[in-house]
């Protein structure tokens, strides 16, 4: 499986969102800088995780944008499948898809893709955005209790 620039540039943009003060509107032409992601990538970006419910916009001269949820609340995952789509690495193991292309599928073969579709969700279902951010202040030297 491999997690397009999309999916990257999103988790990207909502740490840095989560990073900024909450009281401050953050306004993308300043993340396209801080994170060098184009401005008119984000903006194709956002409104996925806006419509989602992750990401709040304010319009006007004071506008900009806001962490919408508790980082404790977003997962990894929440936010690639709202920009990639399904993580299973092939359809017969997909819980949208119920079943398609098991008939092609033997035992054998159905048992390393739901292992494989288990390990990515293991994964990306357990680190939250707020375990990101604690991760980047412990690089960045923010010690903080």
């Amino acid at each position: 499986m491999r997690i397009s620039t999309k999916g990257r540039y999103s988790l990207r943009f909502i740490l840095d969102l989560a990073l900024q003060p909450k009281d401050k509107p953050v306004i993308l032409k300043d993340v396209s800088k801080r994170q060098s992601i184009s401005l008119k990538y984000l903006e194709q970006i956002v409104p996925a995780l806006t419509g989602a419910g992750y990401v709040r916009s304010v319009r006007g001269p004071k506008g900009g944008y806001y962490l919408n949820r508790d980082p404790q609340e977003i997962t990894v995952g929440m936010i690639l499948r709202t920009t990639e789509g399904s993580l299973a690495p092939v359809d017969c193991v997909d819980p949208n898809l119920e079943g398609v292309g098991t008939d092609n599928e033997n035992e054998s073969t159905l048992y390393v893709w739901k292992e494989l579709y288990d390990a990515i969700c293991g994964v990306v279902d357990h680190i939250t955005l707020q375990d990101l951010i604690d991760r980047e202040r412990t690089a960045q030297g923010e010690y903080y209790i």
